[in-house]
């Protein structure tokens, strides 16, 4: 899927909402490093990444990072925390390539329960899938091996490991740029 209006065209939707929810969607090109959500604002925006590379993450009260995901191309990034409940952000949302994006308001989300049936089944499933990896993610960063959660985050993002800096990955993975790069050397030997 290219676009989120080529997703929207293919579910089979009335002209009438295609035409409202197409014409809702704004499409942008944003800069490598350009910010688009800063924590503490309420946020009523995704996006949808079309051509390049985005991530979400937080800063703790020492100033570190905290890489929450990355969103490549095909992927959605946003706070739905924010989103749904009209809460203040925790997390930033920055480029880290020159990327082509779909903006999605809330008002589009209100808009997409009139989908049809079918087309609502497959978000469904899909926010599922995302769910389930987020609390597959969870359970690995209490419980896991450095080097498992490394190759589940392989299994993830199986074409953003020479996109994104090393720092960022161990920054995902919860340990230091340091043991990944012996994690790395550990996998190529075997």
């Amino acid at each position: 899927m290219k676009s989120l209006k080529e997703f929207i065209t293919s579910t089979g939707a009335s002209s009438e909402l295609l035409s409202q929810l197409t014409s809702e969607i704004k499409q942008k090109t944003v800069s490598k490093g350009a910010i688009l959500q800063t924590s503490g604002e309420k946020w009523h925006r995704s996006f949808f990444v079309r051509k390049g590379l985005l991530r979400s993450y937080s800063i703790d009260h020492k100033g570190k990072e905290h890489v929450f995901m990355f969103a490549p191309e095909g992927w959605v990034v946003g706070d739905i925390e924010s989103l749904t409940f009209d809460t203040p952000t925790m997390l930033f949302i920055d480029a880290l390539e020159d990327s082509e994006i779909d903006i999605i308001d809330s008002k589009n989300f209100k808009i997409l329960n009139d989908l049809p049936k079918e087309a609502m089944r497959q978000q469904i499933d899909k926010l599922s899938r995302r769910v389930s990896v987020l609390q597959h993610r969870v359970l690995m960063l209490i419980s896991a091996r450095a080097v498992d959660r490394y190759k589940e985050f392989i299994k993830t993002y199986p074409n953003i490991t020479q996109r994104v800096p090393q720092r960022m990955i161990a920054s995902y993975l919860g340990i230091t740029p340091e043991a990944l790069s012996k994690i790395r050397g550990k996998i190529t030997k075997e």
